[in-house]
């Protein structure tokens, strides 16, 4: 399906690894500009070096809403403005339930809820300015929509990115702006979380998989990106407001 993004300019932060350079290969492949951002040097220049094409690198720490800030006047700098921004900056590691600590509820939430909206604030005027289909995708995860174990913290702040989305869908549909999330299952890439439960313990996780999980395996991060990548292009004009979920069959509601 040709999806319509060549040209467009696509801004992913969080771009560096897993589901986030992921989506940065699909949306170069569909053609698009792409505007790599992450925290990490190195691992943002062998994000550019593995993709190639018409992409730009830049180093920015987002849970600052000054850098955000910095980041979007960049990138609009660059490329002339920003069609399609995702939010993909997040991290489940925290506390096990019942341990949490204010500062910790401060990290966790800056990270995986204030890194979307800073970059939502400070992306929308340009986005505003712009013409055609544009399009915001926050990644979430399925640990916002149900109780399944994870840090509550981290479910407590995909839950409200989860609302954040919602709410936020009728303002910037005035602005010609489109704004849905993804919630992704359990996603295996090198370096992530289920990478190490795997090495750990395969067994377990066969189990867990049988036990919770319809498809009976663990995702991919390129099945997240053609999702999102879906949800940033006009063939998803009129989905808005929207979290969708891929998760194998995971969620039972």
């Amino acid at each position: 399906m040709n999806l319509e993004l060549h040209d467009r300019v696509a801004l992913v932060v969080g771009a560096s690894r897993g589901i986030g350079l992921a989506i940065a290969h699909t949306l170069a492949a569909e053609g698009a500009k792409v505007a790599l951002a992450a925290r990490g040097h190195d691992d943002l220049e062998a994000a550019g070096r593995n993709i190639g094409g018409n992409v730009s690198l830049h180093l920015a720490d987002v849970t600052d809403p000054a850098a955000a800030l910095g980041l979007a006047g960049e990138i609009e700098k660059r490329w002339g403005g920003i069609d399609i921004l995702v939010c993909n900056v997040g991290s489940g590691a925290s506390v096990s339930p019942g341990k949490e600590t204010a500062a910790e509820w401060s990290r966790v939430m800056g990270v995986n809820l204030f890194a979307s909206t800073n970059m939502i604030e400070a992306a929308r005027p340009i986005m505003s300015r712009g013409s055609g289909d544009r399009a915001i995708i926050c990644v979430s995860s399925i640990c916002g929509l149900a109780a399944l174990g994870a840090p509550v913290t981290y479910s407590a702040a995909k839950a409200a990115l989860n609302a954040t989305v919602r709410g936020l869908a009728r303002p910037l549909a005035l602005e010609g702006i489109r704004i849905n999330a993804v919630a992704p299952g359990n996603i295996l890439f090198e370096g992530g979380t289920w990478s190490r439960k795997v090495a750990e313990d395969r067994t377990a996780v066969d189990d867990m998989l049988a036990r919770e999980v319809s498809l009976r395996r663990l995702g991919k991060p390129e099945e997240v990106a053609d999702v999102v990548a879906f949800l940033a292009s006009p063939r998803a004009a009129f989905i808005t407001g929207t979290v969708m979920v891929a998760d194998g069959g995971q969620l039972r509601s």
